[in-house]
């Protein structure tokens, strides 16, 4: 079974491709019943119907190739609760030979544009051309078949701000003036490089930050004219309303929305002077008391920034962009004082409790989630600073919303500019390629409950017969909110078996995901993904020829990083050591006591060294890393898809050499040779790393001379292949080059398996060892096997 193929398919990767038909059994499997679904993957063929999907009167399922149905009687049963469904009037010309797209057994995904009134009839009937359908790789894709797009009237999607003299999405940028002149400099040309490029309808804010917050009235073009927050207190959302001297009118039915006419955000074409000098003005205020940080107000300016669009915005889809160079000092959501001479609080004063304004920040922050998801509102964060910036605190409101994070040294970095560019990338048609306000909601078969979900979501809290009682994160639900999300945005899922479980063996069930959002041109779109697999009975061989090691890797990944939160490290370790042990007893070939018997099938075999990997990576193990970078490194595992998962795991490794072309070798340090070039992609951190004698002649410019081509081609491979991992990926990772023995090998030595390290009896003179203690992947899997056979 090929899990990439399914996946390309459906935007899918499934733990368990056959689930056992009773409660207990699947409950064995020790790793969860889950999805990792991508909602909005670029798939091969994706048809978009400019029409409103048709749904089931009792379960709301959306039509779907798994319907049955009665072509004489213009009915279809729908394949969740077996209800009988009439055919409107539209489908009147339905037949075998003429089917709408979301029959086809080809699509079991389709995307539809939502008509702000539903479907609008023309006097014709629907004529599907026969099955002949248009599709689209992108999110922005359109219906080219003319017979389809004439049952519908031009005006069927009016409203919906497609056209692009509608009101765009709303940035409000958040700009740290105690950032240094230089760095301040760069960041001011980056956004005006932003301003300049954005479409003429959005709208945009800006807010400027130190001990005092300023939010700048851009219609109003006399002078500078702003309004002055105090940054030492925490304002309520109506008190900022209140001094801006705004309110939101409340949509009325049948009416677009009513903004009360204000200065603080604009549409780009009304106000791109005056953001532009504004901009162009800012000034550092960088300079502090000896001895002291500056006061540094960051979560004034975004409570504030989060107020300006409660009052502003009528329309959903807005983002606050937060650039800062520093800690915030003062206020609420401040991390340490001003007084140099206390330090930041490290991984130690977190779990000791001595960080002492940490639960205070993070309550403030959690109040902050709870007002961004309630107005569908992104916070995204932008921290260049050589010192930790409180990403540990933002976590909540960044990820809840679905937010960007970047942690870099400087805004003069590539890394900076590259991250800023790509969110604001456009789309063939111009539009940009950001997604707003989005939801998904899955539907079920009747002995399928649904746990909760893991990642950039918020459940809504929304309980039906197909929810739990057992809670998986965000739980308690069957519908998710999601501020924003891209084709890369993946959640994992999490069932269960229902109790009374009536299912009959190779009987199939469904599930269906339904993702609706705001496209870039402020469409609203809905995208529906309908999977079937099959029940199977106790004990199973399809159960072990289902199972997708890479995928439940990724799946236990996330559920250590749920615990970190709440458990020391070592208890994490433990947890899933003992995870481990279970599952290689339960599927591991043995005989009892006898460790040297233990066999793993193949589709089992890398799942403890997967385990091994995790339980050293820096999502765990936070040795050397401050806590805002092991924030960041967990946000953005809870967000990437199976295959990045992995590499974020159990990093990839390429060696170059004379012999032939890359090829790829084993994450140990026998890796190493003096003669051979490494290409190592953790997925944070991109290393070359020359062997010592490549190194040496590399230094006496051996690469120079004509009649050595084949050492200056070898030379070129790895860079020109590590340029393009780092040119595709998003945050940008830190290239590092370096040559054997060097400092900046550690980057790659911290990642390997120390299979030979000081302790090791017996190496070769000239051998690459690793000084640790910690065993290596031959002694853990040794110490698996013999507990494992314990029973």
């Amino acid at each position: 079974m090929d899990f990439l193929e399914l996946e390309a398919i459906e935007g899918l990767r499934w733990s368990w491709n056959s689930w056992p038909i009773s409660k207990s059994e699947s409950n064995s499997l020790v790793v969860p019943l889950s999805i990792m679904c991508t909602p909005l993957m670029q798939l091969n063929e994706l048809p978009i119907l400019p029409y409103d999907p048709l749904t089931c009167n009792r379960c709301a399922a959306v039509l779907n190739p798994y319907a049955r149905v009665d072509y004489q009687s213009r009915i279809w049963i729908c394949p969740f609760c077996y209800n009988r469904n009439s055919f409107p009037r539209s489908y009147s010309n339905i037949g075998e030979n003429n089917i709408p797209a979301e029959l086809f057994p080809t699509y079991s995904t389709v995307e539809y544009q939502l008509g702000k009134k539903g479907l609008t009839l023309n006097t014709n009937s629907h004529n599907w051309g026969n099955g002949r359908l248009s599709s689209s790789n992108s999110m922005s894709g359109e219906m080219s078949s003319p017979s389809l797009v004439s049952s519908f009237s031009s005006n069927s999607l009016s409203g919906l701000g497609l056209d692009s003299r509608g009101a765009g999405p709303g940035f409000v940028f958040v700009v740290d003036a105690c950032s240094v002149d230089e760095e301040l400099r760069v960041l001011k040309n980056e956004l005006l490089h932003i301003v300049a490029d954005l479409p003429d309808n959005c709208l945009v804010g800006l807010v400027v930050f130190d001990s005092m917050v300023r939010v700048f009235d851009l219609g109003f073009s006399e002078c500078f004219r702003v309004v002055v927050f105090h940054g030492e207190r925490e304002i309520s959302s109506n008190q900022i309303k209140q001094m801006l001297g705004i309110h939101y009118v409340k949509q009325q039915v049948g009416k677009a929305h009513a903004i009360q006419k204000q200065g603080f955000l604009l549409p780009l074409s009304e106000c791109e002077f005056n953001i532009t000098t504004a901009i162009e003005d800012i000034q550092s205020s960088s300079q502090a008391i000896t001895g002291h940080r500056p006061q540094r107000a960051t979560g004034a300016a975004i409570s504030v920034s989060l107020g300006l669009l409660e009052g502003c915005l009528g329309t959903p889809g807005s983002r606050i962009m937060v650039f800062t160079s520093g800690p915030a000092t003062i206020g609420p959501g401040m991390i340490v004082d001003t007084d140099l001479g206390n330090d930041i609080r490290t991984h130690r004063d977190l779990n000791s409790g001595y960080a002492a304004y940490y639960r205070k920040s993070c309550e403030f922050y959690k109040r902050i989630s709870e007002r961004l998801t309630d107005s569908s509102i992104v916070l995204d964060l932008f921290a260049c600073s050589l010192d930790q910036v409180g990403a540990v605190e933002l976590r909540s409101p960044v990820e809840s919303s679905g937010g960007f994070m970047m942690l870099g040294e400087s805004f003069e970095s590539d890394q900076f500019r590259k991250c800023l560019r790509h969110l604001f990338n456009r789309d063939e048609d111009g539009n940009l390629k950001m997604c707003f306000d989005a939801t998904i909601e899955i539907v079920t078969t009747k002995d399928v409950k649904i746990c909760g979900a893991l990642g950039p979501c918020v459940s809504l809290r929304k309980s039906n017969g197909s929810v739990c009682v057992k809670e998986v994160g965000e739980g308690g639900t069957y519908i998710w909110k999601l501020g924003t999300l891209n084709n890369k945005t993946c959640i994992a899922f999490f069932f269960q078996v229902g109790d009374e479980q009536k299912a009959q063996p190779s009987s199939a069930f469904f599930i269906q995901f339904i993702t609706r959002y705001r496209h870039g041109n402020m469409g609203i779109r809905e995208r529906v993904t309908t999977a079937a697999r099959r029940w199977v009975g106790t004990h199973s061989p399809e159960i072990n020829a289902g199972f997708d090691q890479e995928a439940a890797a990724s799946v236990m990944a996330r559920l250590a990083i749920r615990e970190t939160e709440r458990s020391f490290t070592h208890d994490v370790i433990k947890w899933l050591d003992q995870m481990l042990i279970r599952f290689a007893s339960k599927f591991g070939d043995y005989v009892q006591e006898d460790p040297s018997s233990f066999r793993l099938s193949s589709n089992f075999s890398l799942y403890p060294q997967f385990m091994y990997y995790l339980r050293r990576s820096q999502f765990i193990d936070v040795f050397n890393s401050s806590p805002d970078e092991s924030a960041f490194f967990r946000l953005m595992l809870n967000r990437e898809g199976v295959v990045n998962s992995l590499i974020m795991i159990q990093p990839t490794l390429f060696k170059y050499s004379f012999d032939g072309p890359p090829v790829p070798v084993l994450l140990d340090v026998c890796s190493i040779s003096p003669d051979v070039i490494l290409l190592f992609d953790s997925y944070f951190c991109v290393v070359i790393h020359y062997g010592s004698k490549i190194a040496q002649w590399r230094k006496l410019g051996y690469e120079q001379d004509p009649n050595q081509e084949s050492f200056r081609m070898l030379l070129e491979a790895p860079v020109l292949d590590a340029e393009q991992l780092v040119a595709e990926r998003v945050p940008v990772p830190k290239l590092i080059k370096c040559d054997q023995h060097s400092s900046q090998a550690r980057f790659l030595l911290a990642k390997l398996n120390p299979s030979v390290t000081q302790n090791t009896q017996s190496y070769m003179d000239g051998t690459e060892i690793i000084l640790t203690d910690d065993v290596s992947l031959q002694v853990f899997i040794e110490h698996l096997q013999a507990l494992a056979v314990q029973g």
